[in-house]
């Protein structure tokens, strides 16, 4: 069954092209992900703007200069409304923006989920819009800024 696959098969390896979609962000301006190439891409996907996610989007917000250092945009992803994402980003005060993704349409290309049911996976993409590394679950934020080229202070 196909949906099986893609909720419990790994994540889009790398050297993967990523998928290309279009998607409005919380204060509903669009992001194109062809349209940031030249700089690394973070794709969170979350289950729901509720507390348990705060943890692992909060990590990175406390960490977003390093990301900016190294030419890098984040954005978390999951199929909420933009007021609810709106209100969480918010409560947060997160710096990066939240996509909305209805129906869990870019979850599924990324193999992320199915329908409204995400699975915590977070993707790197490269500024040639490649696929550098994937996770499942909640990986260290040192984890994914060495994917992104920087050397964090052991």
């Amino acid at each position: 069954d196909h949906s099986h696959n893609i909720m419990f098969g790994p994540p889009l390896p790398p050297g993967t092209p990523a998928p290309d979609f279009t998607a409005p962000d919380h204060r509903s301006n669009p992001v194109r992900l062809s349209a940031l190439r030249g700089f690394s891409v973070v794709l969170v996907f979350y289950p729901g703007d509720d507390t348990r996610v705060t943890s692992q989007l909060g990590r990175i917000a406390d960490r977003y200069p390093e990301f900016q250092a190294a030419n890098a945009v984040v954005y978390g992803v999951n199929p909420a409304s933009a007021s609810s994402h709106a209100r969480f980003a918010e409560k947060l005060s997160l710096p990066f923006p939240l996509l909305v993704d209805p129906g869990g349409r870019i979850a599924r290309v990324y193999r992320s989920g199915f329908w409204r049911i995400v699975r915590r996976t977070v993707y790197v993409i490269s500024p040639e819009g490649t696929i550098a590394a994937a996770w499942r679950g909640d990986p260290p934020v040192d984890a994914v800024l060495r994917a992104l080229g920087r050397t964090t202070p052991e």
